[in-house]
C-alpha cells in the first residue's frame, strides 16, 4: 500500500483552512500534516514537517504565497506547492509558477478540483485550473531586468514594509535593502515609492487591497 500524500494547508483565514480540511480529511490517501496562517509560518512548518504538498494561498500578511513558495522550493525540492488564489489574471499565474509552484487553482473551483490538483502535483505534474494558462515572460518584459532578490524586495515594498522589516524578513542588512530599493528605482526609472507600488500591482507581484 502506498504512503499517504501529506499536505500542509496555508491560508490566513481559519474558515478557509477549515473548508480545505473538510474537503480533504475524508479522502483516502491524503493526510493533513498541519496548518499555517502566513508565509513565514508556512516556511517554518514546511521545513519541520516536510509535506509532499503545500496548498498555498497567494495573498497573505507577513510574507505572501509567492515569496513563501520561492523559499520552500529552494530548500525543499521534494515538496510541491499548489497555489490557490482568487486572481485569474495571467500575471498572478505566471509569478506563482515562476516562483516554483507546480500548480495554480482558483478558490472558486476548490470543491471540484482540489483533490485532483493535490494528487497531480504530488506526482510532479503541472496542474492548471480550468480557464487558466501559463504565459511566459517575454524577453523584453520589464520584470526580466530585475534579479530574483530585487523582485522580493519590490514585492515587500509594495506590501508597505519598511527597509528594516524587509531586512528582517529576508535576513539582510538594512543597508543592503536600501541598495536594492535604489537599484529598483534606477532600473525602472521610478522616483517615488508610490510608483513602485503601482508597478508591482500592474505586474501582479501583489494584489491590490
Amino acid at each position: 500500500m502506498s504512503e499517504d500524500i501529506t499536505v500542509l494547508l496555508v491560508d490566513d483565514h481559519s474558515l478557509v483552512r477549515r473548508g480545505f480540511r473538510r474537503i480533504l480529511e475524508d479522502e483516502e490517501g491524503l493526510k493533513i500534516a498541519g496548518e499555517a496562517n502566513n508565509g513565514i509560518e508556512a516556511i517554518r512548518m514546511a521545513s519541520e514537517l516536510k509535506p509532499n504538498v503545500v496548498v498555498m494561498d497567494l495573498s497573505m500578511p507577513e510574507l505572501d504565497g509567492v515569496q513563501a513558495t520561492k523559499e520552500i522550493v529552494k530548500h525543499l525540492p521534494e515538496t510541491q506547492v499548489l497555489v490557490l488564489s482568487m486572481h485569474a489574471d495571467d500575471n498572478y499565474v505566471r509569478n506563482a509558477l515562476d516562483a516554483g509552484a507546480r500548480g495554480y487553482l482558483l478558490k472558486s473551483a476548490i470543491d471540484v478540483d482540489l483533490v485532483g490538483a493535490i494528487r497531480s502535483v504530488a506526482e510532479g505534474k503541472r496542474y492548471m485550473g480550468s480557464g487558466l494558462k501559463y504565459v511566459a515572460h517575454e524577453q523584453d518584459d520589464e520584470l526580466n531586468r530585475l534579479t530574483a532578490r530585487e523582485k522580493q524586495v519590490l514585492q515587500l515594498i509594495a506590501q508597505g514594509r519598511s527597509n528594516k522589516e524587509i531586512a528582517n524578513l529576508l535576513d539582510l542588512s538594512v543597508n543592503t535593502v536600501s541598495v536594492h530599493r535604489a537599484n529598483l528605482m534606477e532600473k525602472m526609472n521610478i522616483h517615488r515609492t508610490a510608483e513602485l507600488v503601482l508597478f508591482a500591482i500592474r505586474k501582479g507581484l501583489v494584489a491590490p487591497q
